[in-house]
């Protein structure tokens, strides 16, 4: 019976999350949402670092990205599309149709559609820890 118990939630977890869908390491949820665009949700944190370090993880491991790749933000905080949470940032390792706007530093406060980082460089920010209050 426990057995049956365990097979049951097993399968309902992996029915409930789509199949383009993975867990970066700091609990962040990845979702595939075509081709080239892929959306980042956050479960607890929602700091801008955890953001990206999702991001390259996501291209990383499922698109195979190389480190001196971009992943650009397509649409900043908004509603998911995959999951219905209530925020959720796009990415694509496609540079924006549009062209890419000048970015004036390295340090970013938000997330504004075409702007870019290096997949090392966001990968870089999955050490950093968020101020706690």
């Amino acid at each position: 019976m426990k057995k049956f118990i365990t097979t049951a939630v097993t399968a309902a977890v992996l029915l409930s999350t789509p199949a383009s869908a993975s867990a970066a390491r700091n609990g962040f949820q990845t979702v595939a949402l075509n081709n080239s665009v892929f959306e980042v949700i956050p479960r607890s944190r929602r700091d801008v670092d955890g953001y990206w370090c999702a991001a390259a993880d996501f291209a990383r491991r499922t698109l195979g990205a190389g480190w001196q790749d971009r992943i650009y933000v397509v649409r900043g905080y908004g509603p998911s599309e995959a999951t219905g949470r209530r925020t959720a940032v796009q990415f694509s390792t496609q540079p924006p149709a549009g062209g890419v706007p000048k970015q004036g530093s390295f340090i970013t406060s938000g997330f504004n559609p075409g702007e870019s980082m290096s997949v090392q460089g966001a990968n870089g920010r999955c050490n950093v820890r968020p101020f706690l209050n």
